[in-house]
């Protein structure tokens, strides 16, 4: 059947299809997939490729190392097959298969996808690249379909020889016509590499190798069409006398022809051995054991795949994967294990260095095996040791002893907590007290009591502590660890007299100098405590959630003050560090609470798993979170310094290398540890959204539910009459793969190797078991799987025999039949006479006294063993109510049924009992079912104290508004109390609600407004109106308007300032901003407006924009100069309003909200009449925007405010301080019309002068602002070039020259009188400086008298501070408003008169005489030294 499908060619990588660049220095990569015919390949460039999950690791392979080179990422689900091209010219391109019913084609040396197709419809279990034929490829799916694929035209053909799972195929390297493939228990096949005899006698032609479960391997001849040779694998002694039927299921033998020697055959063995057969040779010398020379060189599990490669001196290499998850590599010519590359099967939990072995590296991995990695071994870079005894689940947590080497502390998922000699073979130390849960933090640290009581021999140096998940820290005696582990919550509790529960624990961390430890909770706080007693000294609230991670800086830096800081990671994104120095160095009486951190390091988008303080820097940590990124801090800066993103996961662990400041080391939830550089990191901070870590966990949670739906369907299959099993396994169990071995595995004997079990919870392994069935169209039969689970059901409903309630008498009737007659002559006896003996077996026959003595003796047998039902059961027969419910009560027996009988013993009975129930059901944490029951016997407040001291606040507030009076002080407590709990875990409306119930409006609001943002600040303002707090309600309005105004939402911050009359001056204030922001969009402001009133955008087509801003607000808001009273309340409110100096390089929407205010108060001077006020105002903002250096501001102030420049009447003369109030804000207007008249009349020769004076004159702000004025105006339109005489005179103020040298020659000296005192508050000497340097700093000021003479003088401070007092004598003559600065309008004016006629002669030497006069300064003398020359 010819079927041509659509082929997707990927010119590019895409999210789904991303490569990789290799940004680590050492990787261990993910074990290979097992029970997979051809898993793994090699080409002739020496790559080796294999799958991995859903991954394909590309390693670089010579005869001394291995090096990973790359990853192919994009399939879906687990990769089934792997084969390289092996033509010259395309031995790069690669196909893979998976079970996601895709084959991808790879280009492994650009690491992208080429093509891909989907004609399977089924699970894929066999690839093959042909050898002889370049463009074709064969797989086979579990139908037994067989897909041939043309990898230069994208055309496939679909064959369907048998329906049976086809479980291996090989394309024959002689004849491209020819696939070999196999079902059922024929496992992976080899080709002879060459067309020729296997032996001297036989013929020449094709020949195929094959191994078997049945423990022989066969030669095939193509020519006849039958085998020609079998071999028996020889008897091994790790193999065992022979093979448990059971577990041959699981076996696999593997089959390799080596492509240079076509007389030799290379197979596997059940124990993991490789033989090497040469075919030429019979009986013993037929085979050869690989890796004899030295003890370990073999596989100690089965051998999956094989293939060889040969390298550039010739040698031909053989490559091999296990199931023991080793990568191994051979050279056949001397049959030696050249060198092994361990692999992962889990996610990697815990790193640690040793920190007495140096380099020495432990791995905790999910794979339930420790590995200790010497890292800077120089003959092998991969040098690990592996150990596996003693753990059965996943290693979570590591802890090397501090001076002990070899000392590892290791817990494991099941609770398990145990101690490895790395140096020995034995098996660990193991705890004998369990965690309940899994164990989270290992740590050695000094023994706190019971431990540290006794002798200095008789306490160990170091206890070990752990903590797990159930929030207990045990402290473990390493000298003992078959004795009980201490609870440290009992001496937390007995030292700081702690009565309460406390909260669960999740981390600790010791002090490196042992005398402080750092306890993590559940809740997000953070306790320090003081060594050994553990006296609480602090606690940190600043997490809000669990925390997951503590650690201290280390104590060897150059900074000693940083030894106090302790870092944390949580639940949360950002990382704190805490300063604890004033903590420790000065403990207090009581704990303190601390709520500020020192540093926050905000960047990752995930929750930290884990941090590392370097112990080469001060204050440097690297941190890993959930994003799948690793990130190294600055801590002291704040600063990110870089971002590692190899992993292909979520990080869980991370070190830094103990002896190279550059490497850091992490692992993570991919199955990979990597070993990188901080200097060759391209980025500095983790990537923003959420976008990263999704495509960090597609992949792996979409196998965590495929895997889950698979053994589903593996577990419900069944097999058929007459037909074989499955590859490998029985369909019952499921077939692991990479990693989910069992350890009743055949190739172990129980003890004897390591564990490869993964937990199912977490489907680690991320490969779906393979679905191999042999059962022709078998499908998941759910009638039978229903009957099985029904069966089941009724065998466990099946009736036992109660136990019974007289075991004593009734074990007497079991007794020797000479005995039974016995009891039958002594009972007809007892019945004529008084008493039975001893014979109470006898009771239950006579009368009610022997019944009750035969009673008695069972309730001693059944307390003995234990049986206190029995016992209350034989006391309430005989109608001993009470002391039934007195054993119940005693043994915490007392059940519902018990209860429901005490009042037939009376009412105090009834009452005791209970009480005693409450108190049963409180210490079984059933507190509702307990306050119930104190209900019944009308203890309302204890039932409601009950719930509450169990934060169970919802039902207490509900019991006690139905129970008690509507004004009992209970319920109130009982709200406000559930308000603080509330609002500290982040509940704020609910605990605004509880607020509300017992009107406390004012806490309502400030609960609500504590979330800052825009809605919550409106609705905690309008909750505030409605509950009378009206200062309360203004304050909010107006900073929810502000925040709106900040953002340009003009409609919503004047809706709200609306709401309240008294905010009718921030109106006014708001509605000057808007009009000002509009007029100035397109020249100073460059941003826009997210939503705005009509009425502003008619403001640029007015004359004056007083005149319009006076329209509008009788316009929108009423207000007309007849409304004297009330402009004068408004002018007062205004003036009231805060308007701070203005400083050099304020924002322009800070100096534009300042501006609005002094444009506002003019406005409303004006409307009252007092235009000299008004005038006043306007002087104030256009100087606001000058002093901070805005030169395009002013300019653009002074055109809307006076668009008729100098000649608008607004500036007409007035009487006393309006009129120079008025005369400087001329001053000003011409002051910018003087600069655009230069810039207008300018040449290009000039053009340089003009920068040069700019640059002498500005600051670079002030340079950047006025070039930008120049061009928007110049764009416009040629400016009015008409210069007036009267505006340059206006300019040219001899008065105001003198004020402006007296204040900076004021200014002068208080900055050199505060060096004088900095200087003499360091050295205690004073110092002096030359007279003639004394003269060049203060000429500028001298220049101000009258006289202008430089005369020499002392530089001691009662000099400087006589000076200083005298120049503020000489300002307070001096002109009080604000003024242009008259030297550079003299500069201007002169380098005006050189582009141009305008200037008179007069006015070039009045500007002259006063540069000559004032201008001393270095800039103003350099500036001026072509005119004055």
């Amino acid at each position: 059947i010819n079927q041509v499908i659509n082929i997707v060619l990927l010119r590019q990588p895409t999210d789904n299809y991303m490569t990789k660049d290799i940004m680590h220095e050492r990787l261990l990569p993910a074990s290979p997939n097992w029970y997979c015919s051809r898993c793994s390949d090699t080409n002739d460039q020496g790559i080796l490729g294999f799958g991995a999950k859903n991954i394909i690791y590309l390693i670089d392979v010579t005869a001394t190392s291995s090096t990973v080179v790359g990853e192919l990422v994009g399939h879906r689900e687990r990769v089934s097959g792997f084969s390289f091209c092996q033509h010259p010219g395309q031995s790069h391109i690669c196909a893979s298969s998976s079970d996601d019913g895709t084959v991808k084609f790879w280009d492994t040396n650009e690491k992208v996808l080429l093509k891909e197709h989907k004609v399977h419809q089924n699970t894929i279990t066999a690839l093959h690249w042909s050898p002889e034929e370049k463009n074709l490829v064969v797989s086979a799916d579990e139908k037994g379909i067989l897909v041939c694929h043309w990898y230069n035209t994208g055309e496939s053909q679909s064959f369907f020889p048998e329906p049976r799972n086809i479980f291996c195929l090989s394309c024959s390297p002689h004849n491209w016509h020819y696939i070999a493939y196999f079902h059922e228990n024929i496992l992976p096949v080899g080709w002879k590499p060459s067309f020729c005899a296997v032996t001297e006698g036989t013929e020449k032609g094709c020949y195929l190798a094959s191994g078997s479960k049945d423990q022989t391997i066969r030669i095939w001849s193509m020519l006849k069409g039958k085998g020609v040779m079998t071999m028996k694998l020889p008897f091994l002694k790790r193999r065992g006398i022979g093979v448990d039927p059971a577990v041959k299921e699981r076996l696999w033998l593997s089959v390799h022809w080596p492509k240079g020697k076509p007389t030799q055959v290379v197979s596997s063995c059940f124990g993991g051995e490789l033989i090497l057969w040469d075919l030429t040779k019979g009986g013993k010398q037929k085979w050869c054991l690989l890796g004899t020379s030295s003890e370990g060189q073999n596989h100690s599990r089965i051998v999956f795949n094989m293939s060889s490669v040969c390298v550039l001196d010739n040698r031909e290499l053989l490559i091999s994967t296990s199931m023991d998850r080793q990568i191994k590599c051979w050279d056949l010519l001397s049959l030696d294990c050249c060198w092994t590359l361990p692999t992962l099967g889990g996610f990697v939990y815990a790193l640690t260095f040793s920190p007495v072995g140096t380099g020495c590296l432990a791995l905790g991995v999910g794979d339930s095996m420790v590995r200790v990695w010497s890292t800077l071994s120089m003959q092998n870079k991969y040098d690990t040791k592996t150990f596996w005894q003693g753990i059965k689940s996943k290693v979570t947590a590591l802890s090397w002893h501090p001076t002990k080497e070899g000392s590892l502390a290791f817990g494991t998922d099941d609770g398990k907590v145990g101690i490895y000699d790395v140096f020995s073979n034995k098996p660990p130390h193991v705890s004998s007290t369990y965690h309940r849960k899994t164990v989270y933090t290992l740590a050695w640290g000094p023994p706190v009591p019971p431990l540290s009581f006794g002798g200095a021999g008789d306490r160990p140096s170091y206890s070990l502590y752990s903590c797990a998940g159930e929030g207990l820290i045990l402290q473990h005696d390493p000298w003992k660890l078959t004795g009980e582990a201490t609870d440290i919550d009992r001496l937390i509790k007995d030292t700081n007299s702690i009565k309460h529960k406390l909260s669960p624990h999740t981390d600790l961390s010791w002090k490196p100098d042992g005398k402080f430890l750092a306890i993590g909770n559940e809740d997000g706080s953070i306790e320090v405590y003081q060594a050994p007693n553990l006296k609480l000294l602090c606690t940190i609230q600043q997490h809000h959630k669990i925390i997951n991670v503590l650690r201290w800086h280390h104590d060897h830096g150059s900074q000693p003050e940083l030894q106090y800081l302790l870092a944390s990671g949580s639940s949360n994104a950002v990382v704190y560090v805490h300063d604890i120095r004033t903590v420790i160095e000065s403990p207090p009486v009581c704990p303190i609470v601390m709520t500020e951190a020192y540093r926050s390091l905000a960047g990752h988008t995930a929750k930290i798993t884990s941090l590392a303080w370097s112990p080469h820097h001060d204050g440097r940590l690297v941190t890993v979170c959930y994003d799948g990124t690793a990130q190294v801090w600055d801590v002291q800066k704040e600063e990110a310094l870089c971002n590692y993103r190899g992993h292909r996961g979520r990080l869980l662990c991370v070190q830094w290398s103990p002896v190279d400041p550059d490497l850091v080391w992490t692992g993570a939830d991919d199955f990979t540890v990597h070993e990188w550089a901080v200097s060759k990191q391209k980025f500095s901070k983790p990537p923003k959204g959420r976008k990263h870590r999704a495509w960090l966990w597609n992949i792996s949670e979409f196998e965590s539910k495929k895997n889950v739906d698979q053994k589903l369907k593996v577990k419900a299959k069944k097999k058929k009459k007459g037909t074989t099993g499955n590859v490998g396994l029985k369909v019952e169990e499921g077939l692991p793969l990479n990693g989910t071995e069992d350890r009743r595995g055949v190739s172990l004997a129980p003890g004897d190797g390591p564990s490869d079990n993964e937990d199912d919870d977490d489907i680690e392994e991320g490969n779906k078991t393979n679905s191999v069935s042999s059962v022709t169209g078998s499908t998941l039969d759910i009638s039978s799987l229903l009957l099985h689970c029904l069966s089941q059901f009724k065998l466990s409903l099946k009736k036992r025999k109660p136990r019974s309630m007289m075991p004593l008498s009734t074990s007497m009737d079991h007794r020797p039949r000479e005995d039974l007659q016995q009891d039958c002559l002594k009972l007809a006896t007892v019945r004529h006479s008084d008493g039975l003996g001893d014979h109470i077996q006898l009771g239950l026959f006579a009368d009610r006294d022997a019944l009750y003595k035969m009673f008695h003796e069972e309730e001693q047998a059944h307390v003995e063993s234990g049986h206190y039902e029995s016992v209350m059961y034989l006391r309430m027969w005989k109608g001993d109510i009470a002391g039934a419910l007195q054993v119940a009560t005693e043994k915490g027996e007392l059940s519902d049924h018990l209860l429901s009988v005490a009042p037939m013993a009376g009412y105090q009975v009834w009452l005791r009992t209970v009480e005693a129930y409450v108190k049963q059901l409180c210490l079984q944490e059933q507190f509702l079912k307990a306050a119930s029951h104190l209900l019944s016997i009308n203890h309302i407040y204890e039932a409601i104290d009950l719930l509450k001291s169990h934060q169970l606040y919802r039902e207490a507030i509900a019991l006690a508004k139905a129970r008690l009076q509507q004004d009992d002080p209970v319920l109130k407590e009982l709200y406000t109390t559930w308000a603080a709990v509330l609002e500290k875990d982040g509940h704020l409306s609910t605990a605004a609600k509880c607020y509300l119930a017992v009107d406390s409006g004012f806490d309502a609001v400030k609960v609500i407004a504590k979330k800052n943002d825009p809605v919550s600040l409106k609705t905690a303002a309008s909750l505030a109106k409605i509950t009378g707090e009206s200062d309360l309600s203004h304050s909010l309005y107006l900073r929810c308007a502000k925040d709106l105004a900040s953002s340009q939402d003009w409609l919503g911050a004047q809706q709200l300032l609306s709401a309240q009359e008294s905010l009718l001056v921030h109106q006014l204030h708001f509605c000057t901003i808007e009009l000002l922001t509009v007029s100035l969009m397109g020249t100073v402001v460059n941003w826009s407006c997210t939503s705005c009133h009509p009425w502003s955008a008619s403001c640029k087509n007015q004359d004056s924009f007083l005149v319009t801003l006076r329209d509008v607000w009788e316009r929108e808001f009423g207000l007309s100069s007849s409304d004297q009273e009330k402009l004068k309340a408004l002018y007062q409110q205004l003036k009231a309003l805060d308007s701070p100096q203005t400083a050099p390089n304020v924002p322009v929407k800070q100096l534009l909200s300042h501006l609005s205010l002094d444009v506002t108060l003019s406005t409303v001077s004006w409307l009252l009449g007092d235009w000299g006020s008004a005038l006043e105002e306007l002087l104030h903002g256009v100087a606001r925007a000058s002093t901070a250096g805005h030169f395009s501001l002013m300019s653009q102030t002074c055109k809307l405010l006076f668009p008729q420049g100098d000649e608008s009447n607004m500036l007409e003369p007035l009487d006393g301080n309006a009129l120079a109030a008025a005369q400087s804000l001329e001053a000003f207007v011409c002051y910018q019309d003087l600069y655009h008249t230069w810039w207008n009349c300018s040449t290009k020769a000039t053009a340089g002068a003009q920068a040069n004076l700019t640059n002498g004159l500005h600051s670079p702000s002030e340079n950047r602002n006025k070039s930008t004025s120049h061009a928007s105006d110049t764009s416009e339109g040629d400016a009015d070039t008409r210069l007036s005489v009267s505006t340059c005179q206006l300019l040219l103020s001899e008065p105001h020259a003198t004020c402006q040298a007296t204040q900076k020659a004021i200014t002068e000296i208080q900055e050199r009188l505060a060096s004088m005192v900095h200087q003499h508050s360091q050295t205690q000497e004073a110092e002096t400086i030359s007279c003639e340097e004394q003269t060049e700093k203060t000429s500028s000021a001298e220049g101000s008298t009258p006289t202008g003479s430089q005369e020499a003088c002392s530089h001691s401070r009662p000099c400087q501070s006589k000076r200083l007092s005298y120049l503020k004598h000489l300002l307070s003559f001096c002109p009080k408003y604000p003024y242009p600065d008259v030297l550079e309008g003299c500069l201007v004016l002169l380098y005006l008169s050189k582009s141009s006629a305008l200037v008179p002669d007069h006015l070039q030497e009045e500007a002259m005489a006063l540069l000559r006069k004032f201008g001393t300064t270095s800039s103003l003398c350099k500036a001026s030294k072509r005119f004055l020359s």
